[in-house]
């Protein structure tokens, strides 16, 4: 198997972060340049890794969330007893990138409180259009010549929605999924601001007490969690891809 630069680059960067994650101390003389004397330089608050997998876990959770009701709406719409909803649909989808995160932040915490629910809201609204954009483009451009062979074999629509449109638009699918969860990622890190427990605590730290050492640590760790999910789900891609291949034969 070729070893690219750009993958190279990639698994020193993944080994830089577990070494800081298992020994933050050994990179303490670097971050020390980045603040004044007497500053604290590592984030003590709260553990990085408990912060990390807890990030994690709300953006796979949003994104899980998400990933049904779109997938299900742009099933729904392209059925003859749907296809007038199209409008509308788009129209709710395209909600959470027409209010910004903090605005829907700030509308769902009277009604959920602090935490993590007002994020869960969030992450899930923003994450809806890239889904069903995707997954509504894979289930229009499937061949009508596939399409009849699976009506001509005697196919029900759920049998030929389940065994031959979903396999064949599962790739372009989980493109938009990994769209969707690597915007979550980063959009994830708002919701420190309304107590919710994400990478951005860290950030917002380093906001407040102009602690440059706090802020390039939670960046990092958002970027590297970010590359995981892009580079876990185009190998998941690529497989389903390669499956794919003898349904459209």
């Amino acid at each position: 198997m070729q070893i690219t630069a750009g993958s190279l680059t990639r698994a020193l960067f993944g080994v830089g972060i577990l070494a800081f994650l298992a020994r933050p101390e050994w990179f303490e003389p670097v971050l020390r340049l980045l603040v004044e004397q007497n500053m604290p330089v590592i984030y003590l608050q709260g553990n990085l890794l408990s912060l990390l997998l807890q990030h994690l876990a709300l953006v796979l959770a949003a994104t899980m969330v998400a990933a049904i009701l779109a997938i299900s709406a742009a099933i729904f719409v392209t059925r003859p007893v749907g296809s007038d909803f199209l409008p509308i649909s788009r129209s709710i989808v395209s909600i959470g990138q027409t209010f910004p995160p903090v605005a829907v932040l700030a509308l769902c915490v009277p009604v959920l409180g602090f935490g993590n629910g007002p994020t869960l809201v969030a992450l899930i609204l923003y994450g809806l259009l890239p889904i069903f954009e995707n997954a509504l483009t894979a289930l229009r451009t499937i061949d009508p010549a596939v399409l009849d062979a699976a009506r001509g074999s005697g196919m029900s629509e759920p049998q030929k929605l389940m065994r031959v449109e979903l396999p064949l638009a599962m790739p372009l699918i989980i493109s938009g999924i990994r769209l969707s969860a690597v915007i979550s990622v980063a959009t994830a890190t708002i919701g420190s601001t309304v107590a919710a427990k994400t990478l951005g605590e860290v950030i917002v730290a380093g906001l407040q007490s102009y602690n440059y050492a706090f802020i390039l640590q939670g960046g990092v760790l958002v970027a590297a969690l970010a590359l995981l999910i892009h580079d876990t789900l185009m190998i998941v891609e690529y497989r389903v891809q390669r499956l794919r291949r003898p349904l459209s034969e």
